[in-house]
C-alpha cells in the first residue's frame, strides 16, 4: 500500500483533509508553531469545517488543514498563529467570523468574491486551493482582495429583522396568488384589493361551499399579516429610537422609515464614501462596463450590493414617478429621461432610484434638511398673429 505524503512543510506532518477530519475534529496541529509575526492566513469557510493555509513571513506553507467552524477551533489557531493578518471571503460566515477573529488580535481582511477570478474560475477549484490562493493573495496585496466592512453586531440583528419581514412579505404574496389561482379554476373570481386585507374580502366574496377549500392558507395568511404588522412596529420603533437620522432621510417622499432604515443599516459609516456619488456603484445600481479599445458595449446594471436595499430605493422612485408623487427635481429629473417605451421607463425609474441613492447619503453626512425644489415652470413665449 502506498504511503501518503504529508502535504504542508516546516515540520507539521498532516495528512490531506479526509484523513484529519476523521482523527481529530478541531484544527489540525501536530506541533506547537514558534510565536513570530508575519503570519498570513487563508480561511476557505464552510458550514461544518473550514479549510485553513497558514504562510510564514517568507511565504512558505508552514500548515494547511481542516478545522471545525466554532469559536473554540479559531482561538486556538490564532493561538498558534497570534497576530496574523487573515484572509477570508465574504459569505455567511464572514461577519460574526470577522468580529471574533479581529476580538482576537488578528488583521481580517474580508475579500469580494465577486472579484476573484482566480478562485471562482480555477479549473481545479478545491478548498485547499481556495484557502492557499486566499493566503498569497493577502501576503501580496490586500487590495488584489477587494476588501468588504462588514457592519456591528447591532446592525447585523437588525438588518436581519427587516430581511425577515421580506421574507414574510414574499411568503404573503405567494399564497395570496395562491389562492386566486385556485378560486379562479373553480369559476370565482376574486377583487384585488390590499395584501393586509385580502383575507378578509375572500369570507364575503366567495361562496361558502368554496370556503373550506381555501380556508387553512387563508388561516396562514391571517397569521403572517399579523406578524408583519408586529415586526414594521418594532422596526419602526427601533429606526426612531437606535437611528435618528432615519427621520432626516423620510423627508422625502416615497422613503418610508423601513427604507430610511434599511439605508443607514447598509451604508453603517456616511465617511466611506469620498463622494457621494460612490454609493450608486455600491448598491449596483450603475451599468457594468466592458471597454477595450474602441469598443465601449452598453450594459445593464452591475446589480451588486444589497437587493433589499435596491429594491426598496426602486420603490421609492416608483413612487416619485407616480401619479402621487410630488412636484420636486427628482421627479423632474425621471420625468425627462421618461420616453415612449418600457425600457426607457425602466432606465428613468433606475436613474431616480440612483439620484435619491446620492441624495440620501449627502442629507445624511452633512446634516442638511431636505428642500423639494420645485422646478419653475417653462415660460410661455407668445408669437404674434
Amino acid at each position: 500500500m502506498r504511503r501518503q505524503r504529508p502535504i504542508v512543510k516546516g515540520g507539521l506532518n498532516s495528512l490531506p483533509m479526509k484523513k484529519q477530519t476523521k482523527t481529530n475534529p478541531s484544527v489540525v496541529l501536530t506541533s506547537t508553531a514558534a510565536v513570530v509575526s508575519g503570519f498570513t492566513i487563508g480561511l476557505d469557510l464552510g458550514d461544518r469545517s473550514h479549510y485553513v493555509c497558514v504562510l510564514d513571513a517568507t511565504g512558505q506553507i508552514i500548515h494547511e488543514g481542516p478545522m471545525l467552524n466554532d469559536r473554540a477551533a479559531l482561538a486556538l489557531l490564532l493561538t498558534q498563529y497570534p497576530a496574523a493578518t487573515v484572509a477570508l471571503e465574504a459569505g455567511t460566515h464572514s461577519p460574526w467570523i470577522s468580529r471574533y477573529l479581529t476580538g482576537l488580535g488578528a488583521t481580517v481582511i474580508v475579500a469580494n468574491p465577486r472579484k476573484l477570478h482566480a478562485i471562482s474560475r480555477n479549473e481545479r477549484k478545491c478548498d485547499r486551493r481556495d484557502a492557499v490562493m486566499l493566503a498569497r493573495l493577502a501576503r501580496a496585496d490586500a487590495a488584489l482582495l477587494y476588501p468588504l466592512q462588514h457592519g456591528s453586531a447591532q446592525a447585523q440583528h437588525d438588518l436581519l429583522g427587516l430581511k425577515l419581514r421580506d421574507s414574510l412579505v414574499r411568503t404573503r404574496v405567494n399564497l395570496i396568488n395562491t389562492v386566486r389561482f385556485t378560486l379562479k379554476s373553480l369559476g370565482h373570481g376574486v377583487s384585488n384589493p390590499s395584501s393586509e386585507a385580502f383575507h378578509k374580502s375572500i369570507l364575503t366574496e366567495v361562496p361558502a361551499d368554496c370556503l373550506p377549500v381555501v380556508a387553512p392558507v387563508l388561516a396562514v395568511l391571517t397569521l403572517l399579516t399579523e406578524q408583519i404588522k408586529t415586526l414594521e412596529r418594532d422596526l419602526v420603533a427601533r429606526s426612531k429610537k437606535e437611528y435618528p437620522v432615519t427621520q432626516r432621510l423620510q423627508q422625502i417622499a416615497g422613503v418610508g422609515p423601513l427604507t430610511a432604515l434599511c439605508f443607514v443599516l447598509k451604508i453603517g459609516e456616511p465617511t466611506r464614501f469620498g463622494r457621494s456619488r460612490d454609493v450608486g456603484p455600491y448598491l449596483g445600481l450603475c451599468p457594468r462596463r466592458d471597454q477595450s479599445g474602441g469598443t465601449d458595449k452598453q450594459l445593464r446594471i452591475s446589480k451588486c450590493g444589497d437587493g433589499l436595499l435596491r429594491r426598496l430605493l426602486v420603490s421609492a422612485a416608483h413612487y416619485i414617478l407616480g401619479p402621487f408623487g410630488p412636484a420636486c427635481a427628482l421627479r423632474a429629473y425621471g420625468q425627462h429621461l421618461v420616453g415612449t417605451s418600457a425600457r426607457e421607463k425602466k432606465r428613468a425609474v433606475v436613474a431616480v432610484a440612483r439620484k435619491l441613492a446620492v441624495l440620501l447619503l449627502s442629507l445624511w453626512k452633512h446634516g442638511t434638511d431636505y428642500e423639494p425644489r420645485v422646478p419653475a415652470a417653462p415660460a410661455l413665449v407668445l408669437t404674434p398673429a
